[in-house]
Parts: structure tokens; C-alpha cells; sequence
């Protein structure tokens, strides 16, 4: 689709992403879809959380503003917090607002960002859109558990089970408010419909594989390396790397090695058990992708992921991939094997892993099959055509009930009853 005709059809998208600048899928896709407006010139405005002081950007039809997180803020990551004063930034939201006149807002879910999205979106008359990234009411529900192991019997699960139907609930209400939805995948899209009574797009992720290629494949041992990249927390189920090490040991591979990208509450312990591993905290850009490339077969444990970035960064780098059956993870491997015609790498529950990781070590025939099938499948995941899905999809915010929103009051007016 031309740059010319994509803009003839497009609305003013003010975009508030839950995160930008941090580590994880979110930022992740915000930042390529922010560089998707810019090689469009789209008429895209993105405002977003920062360390810095309160700076406002031009760059033709692409407007950023970032407007710092405050004293009052809490982490919810090691490199992600939460503002719940971050309503003082209306006023200067609103000017910004009333320059830009957007036509349409577009949420990433209910933290400080999001919440003050759909609240603009409301009292302006605009129509929202929202799309879900992350499985809180799973994160939640995981992070929990900790609260309830005391507990006599089966209260333990039953209390996180609860935790998670309640959280799923309450996220759904917030979802509800949009007029479109985008998820990762298929199966979510259907749930979130089923959950909010509205459209559901999918909105997969795509992949820089100029960046990400196995061209840049530089081995500095002869072992058989496995790798993992993501968050080291107890949501992401990085327990079972311990595990996987210690089974592989015991089944006498001597000649392998981890490497482990990332950071998290869980890092302590992933060292304490596998002292014998590469830990190699955050890295990003040229680093990240030379220590993809370096890899041998990736290894994504967690059952939370709604896609999993890093298992299509891993495939655009030559690496295969073994995952969980839960998720988005499993939804890339299975797609990438029909696309191809071939698998990519291997699905198997917790129990199973060491073993699917053992049978590839073995067999460097399938393996070799497997890097080829890796790189044709990511060749074909762009971000341009993601991105190009979701503008589609705002067709049905502004379109049909959508198009007959009360009409938009003044900014000015707008911003003053948020404020109060």
C-alpha cells in the first residue's frame, strides 16, 4: 500500500503507549510503530513516559511528547514504574491535544498512560482503540503466589485462580470501553470479543530481520549454546532453565552452555543454579543480535507470553525455538511451520523440555533443516504489514455507531473537567 494512499484514508492517531523507552513487548512495538508513522509521514502523535524534563517534538507529521514519571512513582519492573500522579500532566496533554487534533485515541492497556487515554478519548467524544500486549490477569495471578503458599491444601490454587479470574474480569470492563481491539493472536482475539462484546483484531508483531540475521553468527566455543532473552521473572517460568540445566547434565551432555539475556527478581537464583552459565543482563541492538546469532537453539519457557517478541527475533536469526503450548509462542511456532512447510522448532510441556532439547542436540541434520526454516518464516513478518492491519482495523472505531460519537467538545473544556 502507497504512503499516499494509506494517509488519504488514515485518522489522527494520538497513541499512549503503557511504555516506550523500557525493555519488553510493548515498548518494543511502540517504537516500530512509531517509526512506521515517520516512514509513512503519518499524522501520529506519541505520548509517553520519560525520565527527562517535559519536551514536546515536531518532526513533520509525527509529534512525540514525553512527559516524566514523578516522586510518587513505583517500579513494577526494574526499568518500568508506575505514576499514579501522572493526571498532572493534563493541562499540558491538552494543549498538545488541541494543536494535534487527533481523530482517534490508541491505548495499550490499563496502567498510568492508558487510563488517561481513555479518559481524553471520552471527554473529547473521540472513538478508542486498545490493544492487549500482556496477560495481567496471569502475571498477577503468578506473582501472587508467593502470598499463598501457607495455605493448607488446595487454597493455594484455588486463591490464584481467583486472583486471575477477577483480574481478567476487571481488565475486560476496562477493555470494554474501546471501540476496537487489537490482540497477538487469533485464540485472544476470539476470548477479548467473547469478554467485551467488541472487535478484535489481530496484531501480531513483526521483525527487523536486517538487524536480527544469522550473518552475524560468530562462535566463541565449540558447545552446543542454548539461550534465552527476556524479563528473569517468575511470570516468565525461568525455573524450569534451572531445571533444563540440571536434567541435561545429568543425562551426560557435558559439551553445552546457556546463555541467559535479561534481568529480573529471578536472577539471584538462575545464578545460584547455574553457576556454569552466561548471564548477560540487558543488551540491546548489535549486541543482542550477535548473541542471537551465536545461539544453537532458543530456549522461551514461559506460558504468559500473548506473543513473544524474542522467539520471532530468535527465527529471523537462523536460531530454532523450543516452547510451551500455552500462549503466542506456540501460535509462531505452529504458523511458521505452515508457512513454510516445515517446523521451525519444537512445542512440549515443562516435563518434556530437556528431552525436545536433547533429541535436536542429536541430531544436527534436523537442526540444520530447522535454522533454514527459521530465517524463511521471519522473512516474511514485516512490520509494515502489521501496522498496516491495525490502521485497517480503525475503520471499524470510526466507522458505523463509531461515526455517530456525541460531538467533540472544546479541548479547553475537555481538559478542565479532567483536571477537577
Amino acid at each position: 500500500m502507497s504512503s499516499h494512499s494509506l494517509s488519504a484514508q488514515l485518522p489522527r492517531v494520538a497513541y499512549f503507549p503503557d511504555s516506550f523507552h523500557e525493555v519488553n513487548g510493548v515498548a518494543h512495538t511502540s517504537r516500530h510503530f512509531e517509526a512506521f508513522a515517520r516512514r509513512r509521514n503519518l499524522p501520529f502523535l506519541c505520548v509517553r513516559a520519560g525520565d527527562s524534563s517535559p519536551a514536546l517534538r515536531r518532526e513533520g507529521n509525527v509529534w512525540t511528547l514525553e512527559l516524566p514519571r514523578g516522586a510518587l512513582s513505583f517500579a513494577l519492573e526494574k526499568d518500568l514504574s508506575f505514576d499514579p500522579a501522572y493526571a498532572r500532566h493534563i493541562p499540558a496533554i491538552g494543549e498538545v491535544l488541541e494543536e494535534f487534533a487527533p481523530t482517534l485515541i490508541h491505548i495499550t492497556g490499563p496502567s498510568e498512560l492508558g487510563m488517561l487515554g481513555a479518559a481524553v478519548a471520552a471527554q473529547y467524544g473521540l472513538p478508542l482503540a486498545a490493544s492487549w500486549h500482556t496477560n495481567v490477569h496471569e502475571y498477577l495471578a503468578r506473582r501472587s503466589e508467593w502470598l499463598f503458599k501457607l495455605l493448607p491444601g488446595e487454597q493455594p490454587r484455588t486463591a490464584s485462580r481467583i486472583v486471575e479470574e477477577w483480574t481478567l474480569a476487571a481488565t475486560a470492563r476496562f477493555y470494554a470501553r474501546a471501540q476496537v481491539l487489537f490482540a497477538p493472536s487469533g485464540a485472544l482475539c476470539e476470548q477479548l470479543t467473547g469478554l467485551t462484546g467488541r472487535p478484535c483484531h489481530r496484531m501480531p508483531r513483526g521483525v527487523d530481520t536486517s538487524l536480527f540475521t544469522p550473518v552475524r553468527r560468530r562462535r566463541q566455543t565449540g558447545a552446543f549454546t542454548l539461550g534465552f532473552v527476556g524479563r528473569l521473572s517468575v511470570e516468565k517460568n525461568v525455573a524450569l532453565l534451572a531445571a533444563i540445566h540440571d536434567q541435561l547434565l545429568a543425562s551426560g551432555l557435558r559439551n553445552i552452555r546457556f546463555v541467559v539475556v535479561g534481568q529480573g527478581s529471578e536472577e539471584t537464583m538462575l545464578r545460584e543454579r547455574m553457576p556454569d552459565s552466561e548471564f548477560a543482563g540487558v543488551l540491546r541492538g548489535e549486541a543482542l543480535a550477535a548473541a542471537y546469532a551465536a545461539m544453537d537453539l532458543f530456549v522461551f519457557p514461559s506460558h504468559t507470553d500473548t506473543f513473544g517478541n524474542v522467539v520471532l527475533e530468535a527465527l529471523a536469526s537462523g536460531v530454532p525455538t523450543v516452547v510451551t503450548p500455552d500462549g503466542g509462542p506456540a501460535t509462531i511456532v505452529r504458523e511458521a511451520a505452515r508457512v513454510v512447510g516445515g517446523p521451525v522448532g519444537c512445542i512440549a510441556p515443562d516435563r518434556e523440555f530437556a528431552a525436545a532439547i536433547e533429541a535436536l542436540v542429536e541430531d544436527p541434520e534436523r537442526l540444520a533443516a530447522m535454522r533454514a526454516n527459521a530465517r524463511r518464516f521471519a522473512l516474511t513478518a514485516t512490520w509494515d504489514a502489521v501496522f498496516e492491519g491495525v490502521y485497517a482495523g480503525y475503520g471499524d472505531a470510526l466507522g458505523g455507531d463509531a461515526a455517530n460519537h456525541v460531538e467533540a467538545m472544546p479541548v479547553s473544556q475537555a481538559t478542565a473537567r479532567l483536571s477537577a
